[in-house]
């Protein structure tokens, strides 16, 4: 997915930051602490991995956006894999979003 590139680099700026979590148990418990602003979930995450954090995530009216392979989110963040990465800074997740919707504007 080259067109995920915008917002790998976000990510990977938002780490190098702290303003993020990476994985399912840190992003699970940032969620329920009510710190997540945005998830970012990788696209071939497995069914496992999606029911431990998506019904989660939804009920606490948490955005996702589906980006990446778990390898690509997981380079963008300086780890081999990750299936999610929870986005805690309010700048980070607009400028993701923002970015999320070029790609989808411009295809």
């Amino acid at each position: 997915m080259d067109n995920d590139l915008a917002v790998l680099r976000l990510l990977g700026l938002g780490a190098r930051g702290r303003l993020v979590v990476v994985g399912v148990d840190l992003t699970r418990k940032a969620v329920m602490n009510g710190k997540v602003k945005l998830a970012i979930v990788a696209s071939d995450a497995s069914r496992n991995s999606q029911e431990k954090i998506t019904p989660l995530l939804l009920a606490r009216g948490v955005s996702i956006i589906n980006v990446a392979s778990a390898t690509a989110l997981g380079g963008a963040v300086g780890r081999d894999t990750t299936v999610v990465v929870g986005v805690l800074d309010d700048g980070l997740a607009r400028g993701i979003r923002a970015a999320e919707s070029e790609i989808r504007r411009t295809g």
